[in-house]
């Protein structure tokens, strides 16, 4: 399998939200815990519109695999942050999550970044640990899920 990342473009809108919500749905069971409620407030805002909106700002990144949209990531530079790391269900564990956020991470030591920093579901906790990341502070409360501060000192 071809792993390709590049940046999102307006026509992926649809498939990119698809993602969200799928590995939202399906993935983060850890984090909603099945509850119907938490899962429509999390899904709220990953439509089409939104993620075209978001496309149009820049920051959204896809990972292709053998040249199908698979996964979707976000950073903010300004900030120095990774808001958005998902895999497609049917495509997890193939490496397309590690190679989007090594992506993102290069780009954001590109932009002068020492310390990046994201919050993680309890689902992607060990997976950002495993790939460099440490605690940043205790879990807190988001909107409506536990969220894990985490941080990495990257190499500019």
């Amino acid at each position: 399998m071809t792993i390709r990342i590049r940046p999102a473009r307006p026509e992926d809108a649809a498939v990119a939200a698809r993602i969200l919500t799928t590995s939202i749905t399906e993935l983060c069971r850890a984090d909603h815990q099945n509850d119907p409620a938490a899962v429509a407030n999390w899904i709220a805002n990953k439509t089409p519109d939104t993620l075209a909106a978001w496309i149009a700002g820049g920051g959204i990144r896809i990972a292709e695999a053998d040249g199908t949209p698979a996964a979707v990531g976000a950073l903010d530079p300004a900030a120095g942050t990774i808001t958005l790391n998902y895999v497609d269900p049917a495509y997890r564990r193939r490496g397309l999550s590690a190679a989007l956020l090594a992506a993102m991470e290069t780009e954001l030591a590109a932009a002068g970044i020492a310390t990046a920093r994201l919050t993680s579901t309890a689902t992607a906790r060990d997976f950002y640990l495993h790939h460099g990341w440490r605690s940043a502070g205790p879990g807190r409360t988001g909107r409506w899920i536990l969220g894990y501060p985490l941080e990495k000192r990257l190499n500019p």
